[in-house]
């Protein structure tokens, strides 16, 4: 077990991560050369073309130092703040972290908040400056900012750079000698973390886990803890490039469980195996809940394919723990699910894996949050979709979730940020400078005004360089309306929103813009509208495609165009009462970026 050193990687999105961890495996010989390309853990089609990492990989390296063979773990971690849970997931599971910082760009956001994660699991951190073979590199600037940041001594600091290899020694030395083995009791009853699960079609789903006490070995009849279910351990091993069977895997150790599990459920990230025979007294503490930032309805475009796609969910769920989804129905759309997601590229994300890794065509409503409202009998109604809050007549007031939002920014940036966040409603409560160069702001803000675009448009104000934490504090009254969208005067319940009273108009114009653009032509007039009970806020025509009929008319008397004209007329009319208007996705999509 000393010669076991588990460790993770922490990097804000775009600081070569990646790149570092494809010469860590070159450097040990994990991968041949044949097999090395960009990338090399990210193995879903979507990491590889965005080039960013969404799911957390682990994979297992052996390296020879002075004299002595070591088994060196490494879980590659996202550095985008939508996938925070897969980094919680992979630092459980580890005993120190390398910190990854860009030469050129310096410590940021996500870097801060992911170190800060470590430090509570109480990780050794490795403290690297990455791309020094950039020409725009300030080295010196950003070991001050690590130095004030961690608190290290400058020489612990490693200068490497992931495109020509300088500084891959020393960071694997520094791995071995400054990273403490697990601490664990190889006698003790059998106790494993749970830290990540995959599902493959022919073998079922396979559970990553760490060896906390004891050892698994094959064949074992072990139990699931939180969920109290029993399985033979058909076959275990450890993640090389490939999965590695083995007969055993020992105390400290990273490795899978394949034992014929069918169903999504009986796996829980966070849930402690042990042996049936002999199991362990304490389970192993879970992870933290999940907090979803965007709620959205996710629909088949064909309702008969709803059970298939309840399947879908459940196997990306699997991948993918931090979404959570129940069934809903709606009347444009039928039968789909409420989502919850921890940010709108989490929604783009899962929506693109639905479609590439299950063949699934969906359509996704704007997204929202949920409402109290409260009738004139003084009933309280829970309103997940805009469709569920009742008339105007009927309806007393509407209370919205107000959350108590941390950002975290350069002081260049406060002003902006400040802006932003007043034009969201929010109201300062709190100003604080933790450095010379870092403020910290508090606001109380509507959950609502957060789930749009707010985060895109912090990340852009600030550089890149905010970072943004929140906890909901209470439901507060609003002056909250339903603002519907009607196409030749029938509702669409999926476009529908509820709004602040304030915002109604110049949403609804926005809206009738863009689906103006975006709603192809039909062979009758299209009119797009935005209302707010009986009453019309905003208005916009699709004109008809347009045959030229009097084409074969030449001369002659104006009449005889007239009569085809007219003819062309009414059947433009008898068209538009039976014709039906397809709304394609991209206008679904394009409501979510209305305000860009």
């Amino acid at each position: 077990m000393k010669n076991i050193r588990n460790f993770c990687i922490i990097a804000h999105i775009d600081h070569g991560k990646s790149t570092l961890a494809d010469r860590l495996l070159q450097e040990t010989k994990t991968v041949s050369d044949r097999d090395l390309k960009a990338q090399v853990l990210d193995d879903m089609d979507l990491e590889r073309e965005r080039g960013i990492t969404i799911k957390s990989h682990a994979i297992q390296m052996k390296h020879h130092h002075e004299g002595e063979d070591y088994i060196l773990n490494l879980i590659d971690t996202p550095g985008h703040v939508d996938f925070s849970y897969e980094v919680s997931r992979s630092i459980a599971a580890c005993e120190g972290a390398l910190l990854i910082v860009d030469a050129a760009q310096g410590i940021q956001a996500q870097t801060i908040s992911n170190l800060y994660l470590a430090l509570d699991h109480e990780l050794v951190i490795i403290p690297i400056l990455n791309k020094m073979d950039l020409p725009g590199a300030m080295p010196e600037e950003v070991k001050d900012q690590i130095e004030e940041l961690i608190l290290c001594e400058r020489d612990e600091i490693i200068p490497a750079s992931g495109k020509t290899g300088l500084g891959v020694d020393q960071i694997l030395d520094a791995i071995i000698n400054r990273v403490p083995p697990p601490q664990g009791d190889p006698k003790a009853p059998l106790k494993a973390l749970i830290f990540d699960s995959v599902f493959n079609s022919f073998r079922g789903i396979i559970a990553y886990y760490k060896v906390i006490d004891g050892e698994i070995r094959k064949g074992d009849h072990v139990k699931f803890i939180n969920t109290k279910k029993e399985y033979h351990a058909d076959e275990i091993g450890v993640l090389k490039l490939t999965q590695e069977p083995r007969e055993f895997v020992d105390t400290g150790n990273v490795g899978y469980i394949i034992s014929g599990i069918k169903e999504a459920k009986e796996v829980k990230v966070g849930d402690t195996i042990t042996l049936i025979d002999n199991p362990t007294k304490t389970a192993v503490m879970g992870f933290e809940d999940v907090k979803p930032m965007v709620f959205a309805g996710i629909y088949p475009v064909d309702t008969e394919d709803f059970e298939e796609l309840r399947e879908a969910m459940g196997k990306l769920q699997l991948n993918d723990a931090s979404l959570v989804f129940e069934p809903e129905s709606s009347a444009a759309l039928g039968f789909g699910f409420r989502c919850g997601f921890l940010g709108m590229l989490h929604m783009e994300i899962i929506q693109e894996r639905l479609e590439r890794e299950f063949g699934m065509t969906v359509i996704t409503t704007v997204p929202n949050v949920s409402y109290h409202a409260f009738n004139k009998r003084g009933e309280k109604i829970i309103v997940n979709n805009p469709t569920d809050l009742p008339e105007g007549s009927h309806l007393d007031y509407v209370e919205e979730p107000y959350i108590n939002a941390q950002i975290i920014t350069a002081g260049d940036y406060v002003g902006a940020v400040m802006g932003l966040c007043m034009e969201k409603r929010g109201q300062l409560k709190n100003q604080v400078y933790l450095t010379t160069s870092r403020v910290e702001l508090t606001f109380e803000m509507p959950m609502a005004e957060v789930v749009f675009d707010f985060y895109d448009k912090l990340k852009s104000i600030s550089r890149g360089y905010a970072s943004f934490d929140y906890h909901p504090i209470e439901y507060r009254e609003s002056q909250l309306i339903k603002l519907d969208i009607l196409l030749n005067a029938k509702p669409v319940d999926a476009l529908s929103a509820i709004i602040h009273r304030d915002k109604a108009y110049e949403y609804g114009k926005k809206i009738c813009l863009k689906l103006k653009e975006l709603i192809p032509k039909q062979q009758f007039e299209i009119a797009i509208q935005a209302g707010i009970g009986s009453k019309i806020v905003a208005r916009e025509t699709i004109k008809a495609m347009r045959k030229d009929v009097t084409a074969k008319c030449y001369g002659g008397d104006i009449t005889r165009k007239r009569k085809l004209l007219e003819k062309q007329k009414k059947g433009k009319k008898r068209m538009r009462q039976v014709g039906n208007v397809e709304i394609p996705q991209s206008a679904f999509m394009a409501v979510l970026k209305i305000n860009d």
